[in-house]
């Protein structure tokens, strides 16, 4: 009787399962049918989930990013205090975006932006989508329109604490307009969110810093614009200048920390280091220099930077200097530093990546694997056969075939082990 009680329940916890199947079908097409198709999906069912990125224009920063650049369909913030860097940070994006064949936006709102630097930082002015608002309503109406078309890669907000809400300009000087400006962010991520995800695109929203004041314990500092910002932000970033690169006494430019405060798509917390030059943007070869040594890439002795055993130049400035004189081996440095980082090429289409050059490796030494199996047997045969006492020759010779298979069994035993763990 307890059998056939058993059979029963299980007969009928089946039917319930098929049940709840079918009635999830009917749920999904039904949905699918009122919204539109990929309106809900099943995570297996997504081709595109590996997450693409788009350079930063910085190699040190694309590492400590974690995926190689801005995610797209992602928004990020930079800020920091005033002259720190900010605005560079986002042309050299823009160019990067160009440089890839894309399309980018700049909406200054601080009606700041200076055409001649940002040809020096690489940006193509006569491609730049440019607008200069009025009004805050105005320029993140502007934002909403370039997201929603599909056709812009890149859009740069500088700042949000320049966008002026409406009834703010339109007022007496000395009127209080309490969270108004937190309430139009607000407003304009809940619309922007969804569309920039649906177009890949990226948004950069630059934001100053403000101190709040009767804090007592803990940073007074904060950012303007309200806090939705925040919580919409996949990446904040916080630049400050560190110190003063000079050239003899003349300042030339400016140490720069870049800490990733925010990352939903990697490890946070990580900073990059990098010199801003005037009227030169990033240093690629400084920040080059810098991995370079933190991997032994190049040795650093005393002031001397050597590179396979060649001295390159005393101090970091010198060092620098030569390798933007030779080409060649800065772009071999750029590869071995890349390589030695991990990161997967998203940035530098024309570098192979490492996985995949390990991948043609494999391939190719798979052939070599199965003969050094085949090998293998032979030795093992040939030392069964010298364990026959023959003669007194023949029996010293049998601890030499023993070493001959351990010799071919270590190789394709390395072989093998290599192969594993690259998968």
């Amino acid at each position: 009787m307890a059998v056939k009680n058993t059979k029963l329940k299980e007969v009928v916890e089946l039917t319930d399962k098929q049940e709840r199947k079918t009635a999830l079908n009917d749920a999904l097409k039904k949905i699918e049918k009122n919204f539109g198709k990929g309106a809900i999906m099943r995570m297996g069912d997504k081709a595109d989930t590996q997450i693409r990125t788009i350079s930063t224009g910085s190699l040190a920063l694309d590492t400590a990013l974690g995926v190689g650049g801005y995610p797209r369909g992602r928004i990020v913030e930079i800020y920091g205090p005033e002259s720190s860097g900010k605005t560079t940070v986002a042309l050299h994006a823009v160019a990067e975006v160009q440089r890839e064949g894309g399309t980018a936006a700049y909406i200054d709102a601080e009606n700041a932006l200076d055409p001649e630097y940002a040809k020096h930082l690489g940006v193509n002015i006569d491609d730049l989508l440019l607008s200069q608002p009025d009004t805050g309503e105005q320029g993140l109406e502007i934002a909403d329109a370039l997201v929603t078309s599909g056709a812009v890669d890149l859009v740069v907000v500088d700042s949000v604490a320049a966008l002026v809400p409406r009834a703010e300009i339109d007022g007496e000087m000395g009127d209080a307009h309490v969270g108004l400006q937190a309430r139009l962010m607000s407003q304009a991520l809940r619309k922007l969110s969804g569309s920039i995800n649906k177009t890949k695109t990226i948004a950069i929203f630059i934001n100053q810093i403000r101190e709040k004041v009767g804090v007592m314990f803990g940073s007074p500092e904060t950012t303007p614009g309200g806090r939705a910002l925040k919580f919409y932000a996949t990446i904040r970033l916080e630049v400050r200048r560190s110190e003063q690169i000079k050239d003899g006494t003349d300042i030339i430019g400016n140490r720069t920390k870049i800490k990733v405060v925010k990352n939903k798509v990697a490890p946070p917390f990580k900073v990059a280091e990098v010199d801003i030059m005037y009227g030169k943007g990033i240093s690629r070869t400084g920040e080059l220099l810098d991995m370079a040594v933190e991997k032994d890439i190049v040795d650093k002795s005393g002031s001397w930077y050597s590179y396979n055993s060649d001295r390159i130049g005393q101090g970091r400035e010198n060092a620098k200097q030569y390798i933007a004189d030779h080409p060649d081996m800065e772009a071999e440095l750029r590869t071995k530093v890349r390589h030695a980082y991990g990161i997967d090429g998203a940035a530098d289409p024309d570098a192979k990546d490492a996985d995949d050059q390990a991948k043609d490796k494999d391939s190719k030494d798979a052939p070599k694997a199965d003969k050094d199996a085949k090998g293998t047997k032979d030795t093992k045969s040939a030392a069964t056969d010298a364990k026959k006492p023959e003669s007194k020759d023949s029996a010293k010779d049998t601890p030499k075939a023993k070493d001959t298979k351990a010799a071919a069994d270590g190789e394709s035993i390395d072989i093998f082990e290599g192969t594993d763990a690259k998968k």
